[in-house]
């Protein structure tokens, strides 16, 4: 991907994540969340995608948790309304790159749907309980992103 940025408007605990996991990749790796209500250290990856509006690389530390087909990532924005920015990039562009610790990988995004969706979903909030009270929170389906490998280097 092109040049890489860290969004502005992104809080300055998530801002200093990216940092960290791009100076320190096994540190960034490994993400404390008891600060934002989760349940301790867990595994996070760096989702570099195209900006739909910039047509700039952006890249943001997300949960995850490997399965099967990929990667799997949760587009709550906590609770919010409306899908985070992240996830209306991949709509746009499925393609992307993700940063796993030291590893980087081109991969395509898809949506999960139906039984795929509730077993992941499953999945996701067995690692961070605050998923299902941002479901609660919100009458939109909250998307369940799977990012597959492709098998093409970056």
């Amino acid at each position: 991907m092109s040049e890489q940025s860290i969004p502005a408007e992104l809080p300055s605990w998530v801002a200093d994540h990216v940092k960290l996991y791009l100076e320190d990749p096994e540190k960034g790796h490994m993400w404390d969340s008891t600060s934002r209500g989760g349940p301790g250290v867990l595994p996070t990856l760096l989702l570099v995608t195209m900006g739909r509006k910039s047509g700039k690389s952006r890249m943001l530390p997300l949960l995850y948790r490997k399965v099967d087909a990929g990667f799997v990532v949760v587009a709550s924005k906590g609770g919010a309304s409306k899908n985070p920015a992240w996830f209306l990039n991949l709509l746009e562009t499925p393609s992307c790159e993700i940063h796993v610790g030291r590893e980087c990988l081109r991969v395509n995004a898809r949506i999960s749907e139906d039984e795929e969706r509730k077993m992941l979903w499953g999945k996701m909030a067995e690692l961070y309980p605050p998923y299902d009270d941002y479901q609660a929170k919100t009458s939109r389906e909250i998307p369940v992103v799977v990012l597959e490998p492709t098998v093409q280097p970056l």
